[in-house]
């Protein structure tokens, strides 16, 4: 049985942060993309385990759960990262709802990922109402995936939001057709 050179202690260092606290932590809003084609701007004020309470101008201190936001990033960078979200109509058609159930969801085994992000493949997620993005993995934990998109622009995917994940080449990183095909082995990090 192999292993993925530098993926343990990346996990060590990495697996339990969070987006959410570095958002609570800036004290400044960001821009959350969630189910129902929704896109609200607000800073977080406390992350609880499974929820998040939310500010803004406009509104009074709510409560969001986390399974219902799907990508999100700083409010400053929202100019930038709109443009470059396009859309998947099959997938959109769907209409696919938030899964709940771990069990169910589309997952993404962290020896793919780790790969993925060391050798900087350009790769592309479609969430599960269709969005697509396309980038470059930057960083990953328990709960969700970094992508840097176009000229630097970071973005945070929830990892539950996930329908889909392919390279250039249309391969599918999911854990169902990895399991199988297992190319994680055919990375330079891995040690047999």
């Amino acid at each position: 049985m192999g292993s993925i050179t530098g993926l343990q202690e990346y996990l060590n260092r990495n697996y339990n942060a969070s987006v959410f606290d570095v958002a609570s932590n800036s004290r400044e809003p960001w821009e959350f993309h969630l189910h129902g084609h929704r896109i609200i701007r607000a800073g977080i004020s406390n992350n609880l385990t499974y929820d998040l309470k939310i500010r803004s101008r406009e509104t009074e201190e709510t409560v969001l759960s986390k399974t219902d936001v799907k990508l999100l990033y700083p409010l400053d960078l929202s100019e930038k990262v709109r443009p470059l979200l396009k859309t998947d109509k099959k997938v959109s058609k769907l209409s696919l709802e938030p899964i709940i159930a771990p069990s169910q969801r589309h997952h993404v085994k962290n020896k793919s990922l780790f790969p993925l992000m060391k050798e900087r493949q350009v790769v592309f997620f479609t969430l599960l109402e269709g969005e697509i993005i396309k980038g470059l993995i930057t960083g990953f934990s328990r709960y969700e995936i970094t992508c840097s998109l176009k000229g630097g622009v970071p973005v945070t995917i929830l990892r539950h939001a996930v329908y889909a994940l392919r390279n250039k080449k249309g391969r599918s990183f999911l854990k169902s057709f990895q399991e199988r095909h297992r190319d994680w082995k055919k990375s330079s990090l891995y040690v047999a």
